[in-house]
């Protein structure tokens, strides 16, 4: 099954008209894109953009096979003209199932907004899901088909889920699809809830498309999608549903600097936005009596998306060593410097050049140790404190030079390091 995507971009299109902002003023040449419409086999188009036929004669095709046009969601503005040869842009009910007579079986899907989405089924049993701008599935998934049309089976010689971690589980029964288009980085709960259910697999082909100007320009789009396990193509790309394409690499390990109010705890939760179950560490713990400490925990814990766990520690070696799938992202070293120094009562001159020192050593190299075997996928938010105002105090300074140290180490152990300046990444590595 053959998809032609003759636009990636939100519904607006990327420039936006009349948009002033800088990334729309970026969106020129081969960064420009049309609203997102995907031409299948020829025969199948989902969603009817303005100037179709050209958008797909400046790709080499032709929309005159298409004997369906499908709308996945409700359009603003006035209608949209389409050629003579295409038949009238229709949408299926929720739940009902339209055989064309290529071959191809369509069922239209419930959302939790707006719209449709559909599920495609090529004449050989190749499988897609297309979900339209801000939209995720709500409802259960129809029962998946092998190849060979049979349901449910072992699709690519059997389920074989590649976690968050790297190893692979089996899960008999479910079939993920071939590719997955959605508004990645608008809904990337709706990708989470793909993997809990085992529709999105480790050789499932994520591509993001309806992208609009809130997408970061320049190669940090490739960056932030590649740490949620998909990847953007440009306008006219051809894909081969089916085909074994290398899934973007997820980095084991990150590491996210950041100043007071950066954005580096966002930016840390962005980074996994699109796997379910993720455990948070906050090394922060309670301050009883503080109600601005309660607002600031209050503020991160709602926006966590739901399937999050959080625990409240700083004994993280026993979470980096637990053979777990699910990934782990601690906010933030810092704090958990701070535990530790105290630990070894490090802020008192006499007991750290007595001993204590030596004993924060000792913590900071177990901690780099355990990043540096754990099997978990990890990012962590830590200060970059070495910018900053030098600290009037010795003990100030003492926390300063530590932290330093320690980012320093945690780094070396890191695939990504990014560094978030007034909500800005800039990456380090990686």
């Amino acid at each position: 099954m053959e998809l032609t995507l003759l636009g990636t971009g939100a519904p607006d299109g990327l420039p936006r008209p009349d948009c002033p902002c800088a990334r729309c003023a970026l969106a020129t040449g081969q960064h420009a894109r049309a609203a997102t419409a995907a031409l299948i086999d020829g025969v199948l188009l989902l969603d009817l953009t303005p100037g179709p036929a050209f958008a797909a004669a400046r790709v080499g095709r032709s929309l005159h096979g298409v004997r369906q046009v499908l709308l996945s969601h409700p359009r603003s503005g006035p209608p949209v003209e389409f050629p003579e040869p295409l038949p009238t842009p229709v949408r299926v009910p929720d739940g009902e199932e339209l055989v064309l007579l290529s071959g191809h079986r369509v069922t239209a899907l419930a959302l939790d907004s707006p719209g449709t989405g559909y599920e495609v089924v090529g004449p050989g049993g190749e499988r897609l899901l297309y979900l339209p701008p801000g939209g995720a599935v709500a409802g259960e998934l129809p029962p998946g088909r092998s190849r060979t049309g049979s349901k449910p089976g072992p699709a690519r010689g059997g389920r074989r889920d590649r976690s968050a971690g790297g190893r692979e589980r089996a899960e008999p029964g479910t079939v993920p699809y071939d590719l997955v288009l959605l508004d990645v980085l608008g809904r990337p709960d709706g990708l989470a809830r793909l993997r809990a259910v085992g529709a999105v697999g480790a050789e499932t082909d994520v591509v993001a498309v309806h992208l609009d100007h809130s997408t970061p320009p320049g190669a940090e789009t490739v960056r932030r999608l590649a740490a949620l396990g998909a990847g953007a193509e440009p306008d006219g790309s051809t894909l081969v549903v089916g085909d074994f394409r290398a899934a973007p690499q997820i980095p084991r390990r990150t590491l996210v600097l950041g100043g007071a109010r950066s954005g580096k705890s966002a930016e840390a939760e962005r980074r996994l936005a699109a796997f379910p179950e993720v455990l948070y560490v906050a090394t922060a713990g309670r301050r009883d009596g503080d109600a601005e400490w309660d607002a600031r925990v209050r503020l991160h814990r709602d926006r966590r998306p739901a399937s999050w766990r959080t625990v409240e520690t700083c004994e993280l070696l026993p979470l980096l060593a637990e053979d777990d799938p699910h990934p782990l992202l601690i906010d933030c070293l810092s704090l958990w410097l701070t535990d530790a120094m105290d630990a070894v009562d490090a802020w008192d001159d006499a007991s750290w050049h007595g001993g204590g020192a030596h004993k924060l050593r000792q913590r900071i190299d177990e901690l780099v140790g355990a990043v540096r075997d754990s099997r978990r996928v990890v990012v962590a938010v830590s200060n970059e404190v070495g910018s900053g105002v030098v600290p009037a105090t010795l003990a100030g300074r003492r926390f300063r030079d530590e932290l330093g140290r320690l980012n320093a180490a945690f780094a070396a152990e890191c695939e990504q390091v990014l560094l978030v300046t007034a909500g800005l990444v800039q990456p380090l590595r990686g």
